[in-house]
């Protein structure tokens, strides 16, 4: 037992590893398949894949396990008297030389560790279990850091918790990169934090700041922290503008064409107008007019009149003050679409039609229903992405909502020049895809949430359907439909 029994354990993980190699270099003791062994090893090199998966995540909760078991020992047996931050300081500085961490990524590894280890135990088990990744339990520990021990258990639950109701086709936070694991939290942090999120966007609004980071050879960062009405309606402003530059005449790559246009804007008011080489900001990049910045907001009736305070969602954002919503009405909304939503969840309710051209307004849906990109990790924001019939329209393919899919450019392209398949939608659900070695991949869904009644409201209700559950529950079915504004900002 003991050191020896860890050492005969960590010998067989290397001898564990050492047959997996020989799997992969095709020196196994037999091949994946004698029938058709090039299939046979693309799809065993798929399965290493998904079992490493597992097994790293399984390493990863030993290693926050074991880092706070030195922790708790370490602190045993300091000498009496000695600080605690010293002590903080000579674990971190340990454990930080054991796993080759500098001083920061030491103490950020612990912070997360001593989260998981103490507060959130279904995320320590996904983690054990393999079901999701470190960097998924980063994002737990990371979200749950500012809330209370309630509102902590509260996010773990809801995204871990096997009792938790969600839509059966939806992916399982393990199946989404982290990032959009993060935006998920994000928003469910946003909506249920126990302080109004206008008081803590007013807070934050204050740390405002634009920041500038040296790069290599010859170049630097230049990064802003915005409120986030301002910076999306920035960035959607900048892909209208570097989208309408593209031509078969233009060498510059759309990333290019951004960084350019932001160049311009900041240097010379957007005024220049001056030609170029077209490898720089000296060329023509005067904005025009007939572009603008495009938001996209769903936000409640009730929340739009003032009477609560209910968050509203910005498209590629989040959650954000209502009080900046309503802003976004008075001062620019070319337009307002009134989006009727079922009473159950909130989810927007299926539109159509049976002509070959997807309208506006199915645009607008497909943004409100998927969010993104529906390819599965992808963040394209849905005001830069394409309607796509799923089932071609020359095959007997519908133009309705259930048929409809809004894919980026990218995986529009991939769509079209391989054999990756979107397969098929409904009303609230995006559609999956399905890989050529024909494993099928879930896409992200939206967290849809009912509005909630104003409190004046509430207490005009009968007595029969004022207990907690009975209220929820008739909550439920009697919410007040939102209304999705394209507030154009100028």
């Amino acid at each position: 037992m003991g050191r020896e029994a860890v050492a005969r354990a960590f010998a067989d993980i290397r001898a564990a590893l050492a047959v997996l190699n020989a799997e992969v270099d095709g020196c196994g003791s037999e091949p994946f398949s004698a029938a058709d062994p090039l299939a046979g090893m693309a799809e065993g090199s798929l399965d290493i894949l998904a079992g490493a998966r597992e097994a790293e995540a399984g390493l990863a909760g030993l290693k926050a396990r074991a880092a706070m078991k030195y922790a708790d020992t370490a602190h045993t047996l300091a000498p009496p008297g000695m600080p605690v931050q010293a002590q903080e300081m000579a674990v971190a500085a340990e454990i930080g030389c054991v796993l080759a961490l500098g001083p920061r990524a030491a103490s950020t590894f612990l912070s997360a560790s001593h989260a998981l280890t103490t507060t959130l135990p279904l995320t320590l088990a996904a983690l054990h279990a393999g079901t999701i990744s470190w960097q998924h339990a980063r994002v737990m520990a990371d979200e749950a850091a500012t809330l209370d021990p309630a509102g902590a258990a509260a996010l773990e639950a809801h995204f871990l918790d096997p009792d938790t109701p969600r839509p059966a086709a939806a992916a399982t936070i393990g199946e989404m990169p982290a990032h959009r694991f993060k935006h998920k939290a994000r928003t469910w942090r946003e909506r249920h934090h126990a302080e109004s999120i206008e008081q803590r966007h007013t807070k934050a609004a204050a740390d405002r700041r634009v920041e500038y980071r040296p790069d290599q050879d010859g170049m630097a960062w230049l990064s802003a922290c915005l409120p986030a009405h301002q910076a999306i309606a920035g960035w959607n402003r900048l892909n209208a503008l570097a989208r309408a530059a593209q031509g078969p005449t233009e060498p510059r790559t759309l990333t290019q064409l951004r960084a350019d246009h932001f160049a311009q804007a900041i240097l010379t008011s957007g005024t220049n107008t001056s030609s170029g080489d077209g490898a720089g900001i000296g060329t023509d990049l005067t904005p025009s007019s007939s572009i603008r910045a495009q938001v996209l907001v769903t936000v409640p009736v009730v929340s739009l009149m003032g009477v609560t305070d209910e968050p509203a969602m910005l498209d590629g954002y989040g959650p954000i003050p209502a009080s900046m919503a309503r802003d976004l009405v008075a001062n620019g909304a070319d337009s307002f679409h009134r989006v009727l939503v079922d009473p159950r969840d909130g989810a927007p309710l299926e539109i159509g039609r049976s002509s070959y051209r997807v309208t506006k307004a199915m645009r607008n849906w497909l943004r409100l229903r998927d969010g993104q990109c529906p390819f599965p990790g992808c963040s394209n924001s849905s005001l830069d992405n394409e309607a796509d019939h799923i089932l071609a329209w020359h095959h007997g393919g519908t133009t309705g909502i259930s048929n409809l899919g809004q894919p980026c450019p990218k995986h529009h392209k991939l769509r079209h020049t391989s054999r990756w398949k979107p397969t098929p939608a409904t009303k609230n659900q995006p559609p999956g895809w399905t890989s050529p070695t024909g494993r099928h991949y879930t896409s992200e869904h939206q967290d849809w949430e009912p509005p909630h009644w104003p409190e004046s409201a509430l207490s005009a209700m009968p007595a029969h359907l004022k207990p907690e559950e009975q209220r929820r529950e008739r909550l439920r079915g009697a919410r007040t439909p939102p209304a999705a504004l394209p507030a154009r900002a100028r």
